[in-house]
């Protein structure tokens, strides 16, 4: 579990590694894993990992509308229960967006102490991204810094896994594929809201979910099988994200069913996570057309789910 860091220093030595890592996924943790490995050979030394509060070009052009894979609360969710690094640092991007690649290695050995940086392949960082790892490590030799660079990271489909390839696996509904780049289920933090309370009149009564920031990525519409995490307790059931082409509301939502569940849970914190898709959006002739095909999706969600 990495221990939070904000708007503070470290005085031990550490070694690090820099990025935004929208998702945490598994090209991420290549890169995280090596930090960790190169941190444990040195005695004395901590691995950290550094990202930023706000996504670069948010900040860099005010009319850019990030779509996150990991809201920054979600991420550091990630940081505190999926890695082994010592620290996690995150940085005001705003405050250190002027700077130059020389300029932040000095703040960095100076704010946290970094004898040691493992940068990506085709990582790029200070202001204008002009300058290449030769530059990075010439730099590091003034500091006192040791910069090491990593290549691709291995899989089985060999790609190259990105934050850009899984955001459109995302887009496009593919949840058991973006689960497999990211390593881990995609998932969202929301609170429970007031809906139009249709659900409950044909069986399946459904609690709406708001989510946190408006930046989040939100899947392609239709049905998925997913698992919540509620009141400190997994529960199991179909969420659907979508208008409502039968009732005509207009209004997007995200609503899901938990199986044999009867909680008043309005107002209450909830963790989403999305195991699979099983359709697209569709409009049904009526409500009895509609509550026969929830039947059907409950019962092939129900087998999805089963051991899950």
């Amino acid at each position: 579990m990495s221990k939070i860091v904000l708007n503070s220093t470290i005085n031990e030595p550490v070694v690090l590694t820099i990025g935004f890592f929208d998702g945490l996924h598994l090209g991420h943790f290549f890169l995280i894993n090596a930090v960790n490995s190169w941190a444990r050979e040195k005695a004395g030394v901590k691995s950290a990992i550094l990202t930023f509060d706000r996504h670069p070009r948010a900040v860099l052009k005010q009319d850019y509308k990030p779509s996150l894979i990991t809201t920054l609360e979600e991420k550091v969710w990630l940081f505190e229960h999926n890695c082994e690094s010592d620290y996690c640092i995150i940085e005001n991007f705003a405050e250190i967006a002027g700077y130059s690649a020389y300029e932040f290695m000095k703040y960095l050995k100076k704010r946290y102490n970094v004898v040691g940086m493992v940068v990506g392949y085709d990582h790029r960082f200070g202001h204008n991204r002009t300058e290449t790892f030769e530059d990075y490590a010439r730099y590091g030799n003034e500091l006192g810094i040791e910069v090491r660079q990593l290549g691709v990271s291995p899989n089985d489909d060999n790609l190259n896994i990105s934050s850009t390839i899984i955001r459109k696996e995302l887009e496009q509904g593919n949840i058991k594929e973006a689960n497999k780049y990211l390593g881990h289920p995609y998932f969202l933090f929301g609170t429970i809201t007031e809906g139009y309370k249709l659900g409950r009149t044909i069986g399946f009564p459904t609690a709406n979910v708001k989510i946190y920031e408006e930046g989040k990525l939100v899947p392609e519409d239709g049905v998925y099988a997913v698992k919540m995490l509620v009141k400190g307790k997994w529960e199991r059931g179909m969420l659907y994200i979508g208008n409502r082409p039968t009732v005509n509301t207009g209004l997007k939502s995200i609503e899901v069913n938990l199986f044999d569940f009867e909680e008043d849970i309005y107002g209450e914190k909830v963790m989403i996570e999305f195991v699979d898709r099983t359709r697209g959006s569709m409009k049904f002739a009526d409500v009895s057309e509609l509550q026969s095909q929830l039947k059907k999706d409950s019962e092939e969600v129900k087998q999805i789910l089963h051991g899950a």
